[in-house]
């Protein structure tokens, strides 16, 4: 998976994977979550979103399927 830097006070890196449908989301703490089942336009929403934070809060966070994958 790939890794996109994005301009965020509360994300480092976002990946995506369109046919696993799965996002990996590198947040400043260092720690880094797997998102499952998560639609291409949504992974859009969040690239084109003016606040990257408040978008996972509301869209992502506790809606998709989520593991942790990093030990930061």
């Amino acid at each position: 998976m790939t890794l996109t830097r994005v301009e965020s006070s509360m994300i480092y890196a976002v990946g995506y994977v369109r046919d696993r449908q799965a996002m990996d989301v590198v947040f400043l703490s260092g720690r880094i979550w797997r998102y499952f089942g998560v639609p291409q336009d949504v992974y859009d929403g969040l690239m084109a979103a003016g606040s990257k934070g408040s978008y996972m809060r509301n869209e992502i966070i506790g809606v998709y399927c989520e593991q942790r994958v990093g030990k930061g």
